[in-house]
């Protein structure tokens, strides 16, 4: 193999890495500062454009009241979000006390492997690229029967622990469709490019909420406005999922699983 052969193959471990301790930091940040559950009292759209008329950026001014946990006192912040929300829509407000900022913590979507699964799973990547680099062949098997393993006991739990949420399913209507540009045409590449992602509109709790899903497509015309996308309630802990329990997941889960354990079973049964 090429020199540039080799560090290829560690390439999507440090991506896999570099994304989970991302996830893992903001999660780590929340727990440290805590968050508080309040309501939307108005929300702008502010759009900035050049002299040309071209949009350069756009955001939403969203002003949250919550009650202070600490003053027992209520509190205004204005917030700027990326993501509209309707007028009396209950959000999370995480406050950075270091620097005094405030933001907006939307139901983000669950992830089917967990950012410390993702981790772990990134740095036994960058292993296996270095033991195979190193012509370490037995290194490197154990590495990929931990990859395989580990990811499908990952989507296994994830299946599980979706089922037993006891997720109620809401249904959200598109009111418009939110597109964001990704690249822009070159002599190389012709035409823009971009990524359409539905924003809808769904009630939970008696309220009525705004969210811009993460689904999204490169095509135009894969939703429309007056379409329905399933989402699903957790009550419990006042958080919207944009899926559930799939089998799809436990069945290549199980797979993972058992050529995982199989591999690694037959290489230690040679050692």
């Amino acid at each position: 193999m090429s020199q540039l052969s080799n560090l290829l193959l560690y390439i999507p471990g440090i991506i896999i890495f570099l994304v989970g301790s991302g996830q893992v930091r903001r999660y780590l940040a929340l727990k440290r500062n805590g968050t508080v559950y309040g309501d939307v009292v108005s929300c702008q759209h502010i759009v900035k454009k050049d002299k040309k008329d071209r949009e350069i950026y756009n955001y939403y001014n969203v002003t949250v009241e919550y009650t202070n946990p600490e003053t027992h006192h209520k509190e205004r912040h204005a917030v700027k979000s990326a993501s509209e929300f309707a007028e009396g829509q209950q959000v999370q407000v995480f406050s950075e006390k270091r620097t005094g900022n405030y933001e907006i913590i939307e139901n983000e979507t669950s992830f089917v492997i967990n950012p410390w699964e993702m981790m772990v799973g990134g740095a036994l990547l960058i292993l296996l690229a270095l033991f195979t680099n190193q012509g370490k062949q037995v290194p490197a098997m154990i590495c990929l029967a931990l990859v395989l393993a580990g990811a499908g006991a990952a989507l296994i739990f994830d299946y599980v622990s979706l089922s037993r949420r006891n997720l109620e399913s809401v249904t959200g209507e598109v009111i418009r469709v939110y597109t964001r540009q990704i690249s822009r045409g070159t002599k190389i590449v012709k035409g823009d490019k971009f990524t359409y992602y539905p924003v809808v509109k769904y009630t939970a709790d008696g309220r009525e909420n705004i969210r811009k899903c993460s689904v999204n497509s490169s095509n135009e015309k894969s939703f429309k406005v007056g379409d329905t996308l399933t989402l699903y309630y957790d009550p419990s802990l006042k958080t919207v999922f944009e899926r559930n329990a799939n089998k799809f997941f436990l069945i290549l889960g199980i797979a993972l699983l058992a050529v995982g354990v199989l591999a690694g079973a037959s290489i230690l049964s040679v050692l």
